[in-house]
């Protein structure tokens, strides 16, 4: 039987991931272990210099006060005993496109997986004002019944994206690119002195029609592949000729 670990960044109670349990629970043993409150835009944080609480919330449902990454951790050292066969992470309520990723919680829940060995997805959903979570789990169960056949390439996760509304199909795509400012504002407070509150970023994204944003931006599902080594390949020779011109130096 298929062992499933799943996790979010929106926290236990969030009902994408009530949506995911249903929507994979036909395909085996579905284990949930998720944080306790909402841990967006934690990236791949891990917990080391304070305890972590463990609470079963229900059969095969439990609760930790850390962030996804603790999480998978967590269900892999404490509940399972072993590494499971396949991470989700999700449904995610708002899009995780483009350097997103970076920021992601839900992403980081899958990326953790891969680190285990294990193949992951992470899904999110487009906001909007009626979240069609149960279409997101369609897609998700689709996904899952093929590559589970298919296989993933080592240290390799996708990265799933839906839009809003009926989708026109899916769609295989790259990590998005932009520039971004996160404006902030002032504040005061009498116990605390000054504080800066960081905003919502202004983003300037790159016209790419292969990207996940464009994607999402035309109605397609987007799935995009992708892995744990981030060695920019392309630029090692002339990192290696201005290494060895320090070395020159010297």
């Amino acid at each position: 039987m298929l062992r499933i670990l799943l996790t979010n960044d929106d926290g236990i109670e969030a009902k994408g991931l009530a949506t995911l349990v249903e929507a994979l629970g036909p395909l085996g043993e579905v284990t949930v272990v998720a944080p306790l409150g909402e841990r967006s835009a934690v990236g791949h944080g891990l917990t080391l210099r304070s305890p972590l609480n463990l609470q079963q919330q229900a059969e095969h449902w439990f609760s930790v006060d850390g962030t996804p990454t603790d999480c998978v951790n967590v269900a892999v050292a404490e509940v399972l005993g072993e590494v499971p066969d396949l991470v989700v992470s999700g449904i995610n309520a708002g899009l995780n496109v483009g350097d997103d990723v970076t920021y992601s919680g839900t992403v980081a829940g899958a990326l953790e997986g891969v680190l285990h060995g294990v193949p992951a997805l992470a899904i999110s959903l487009q906001r909007s004002s009626a979240m069609d979570y149960e279409g997101a789990g369609v897609v998700a169960r689709r996904l899952v019944e093929a590559f589970m056949i298919q296989g993933l390439p080592q240290r390799t996760f996708l990265n799933v994206n839906i839009p809003r509304g009926e989708a026109r199909g899916i769609r295989v795509t790259v990590q998005a690119r932009r520039n971004q400012r996160f404006p902030t504002t002032r504040t005061y407070d009498a116990s605390r002195g000054p504080e800066v509150w960081v905003r919502s970023a202004d983003l300037h994204w790159d016209d790419n029609k292969d990207s996940d944003y464009n994607a999402i931006q035309e109605g397609w599902v987007s799935v995009t592949p992708l892995h744990t080594d981030w060695t920019n390949r392309g630029v090692l020779h002339r990192v290696e000729l201005a290494v060895a011109s320090v070395a020159e130096v010297r």
